[in-house]
């Protein structure tokens, strides 16, 4: 059992969501970057699929009540051993500082953050409110049984990759003037305080429409670059709504999710149509 003393800014358990319900009206969810939570899992022999906890800004303080193996990875906390298991002795506090870059830490703990399972997940999902609720002072958290060898020593922490995000066009692009897409990748936009793990909202050059109107609710993904009347883009994160009704001028790849996932308040960020090769995406 690991006990909550302290969440800091923000904490919930994420695993890596519930796919297939999107018809139903419920969003995947899970971790906003799920390659960071794969790793901290894989360095306490975990697999990949089990939860673990997502700290926003760090700050957090937990108590073991019993020993176990635990990994960070993610945004490096300072003074704090990342990507590498470290023993937490019963009885143990671990108290986390905040980030030297970017904004959500990973916690794994051997055997996995146990929680009752909504809908085959127990991910928090802060807009419709299925799983867990955002860890609080006094939250208990079961452990489950071990099941797999820890096998990895170090894994060396990354630095922070570039804040650039490869997007596609569409499928709404033809709502917007000729030059939207190169406003759009033209100059950096300024994360703003409103992002959280439904969007990032970004303020920067505003994306004129061509077209008048607003569209009938259609499927929305994760990354897609969402238009309200604003003009202020919107990127979807991974509580993002499974529909949504304002045009979707382009789409961020999948592989660079966990850039856009470790954006904090302030940061600049830029899209590209180019292609992992410099060529243009396709």
């Amino acid at each position: 059992m690991i006990e909550v003393l302290n969440p800091g800014p923000y904490a919930t358990v994420q695993d890596l969501g519930r796919p297939g319900y999107a018809h139903l009206g419920v969003p995947r969810s899970g971790a906003a970057d799920a390659p960071s939570l794969r790793l901290a899992n894989r360095l306490v022999g975990n697999a990949e699929t089990l939860a673990g906890i997502e700290l926003t800004f760090g700050g957090a303080r937990l108590r073991f009540h019993d020993g176990a193996w635990a990994a960070l990875a993610g945004a490096p906390l300072a003074g704090a051993g990342m990507g590498a298991p470290f023993w937490v002795p019963p009885g143990g506090e671990l108290r986390l500082g905040a980030p030297e870059w970017g904004l959500r830490t990973y916690l794994a703990v051997r055997g996995g953050i146990a929680v009752e399972p909504v809908l085959g997940s127990r991910s928090t999902d802060s807009l419709s409110g299925l799983g867990p609720a955002p860890l609080r002072a006094g939250t208990l958290l079961p452990v489950g049984p071990p099941e797999g060898k820890i096998s990895v020593d170090l894994a060396p922490p990354p630095g922070p990759r570039p804040a650039v995000l490869r997007v596609l066009p569409g499928p709404r692009d033809d709502w917007f003037v000729p030059e939207a897409m190169a406003q759009l990748c033209g100059r950096p936009y300024t994360v703003t305080q409103d992002s959280n793990r439904v969007g990032v909202r970004l303020l920067g050059a505003r994306l004129e429409r061509a077209k008048e109107g607003e569209l009938p609710s259609e499927g929305m993904v994760t990354g897609a670059v969402q238009v309200p009347p604003s003009g202020q883009p919107i990127v979807f994160l991974a509580d993002h709504p499974p529909t949504g009704g304002y045009p979707v001028i382009g789409v961020v790849r999948e592989a660079d999710l966990p850039v856009l996932a470790q954006l904090r308040p302030g940061d600049e960020v830029r899209f590209t149509t180019r292609g992992p090769t410099g060529s243009r995406g396709r």
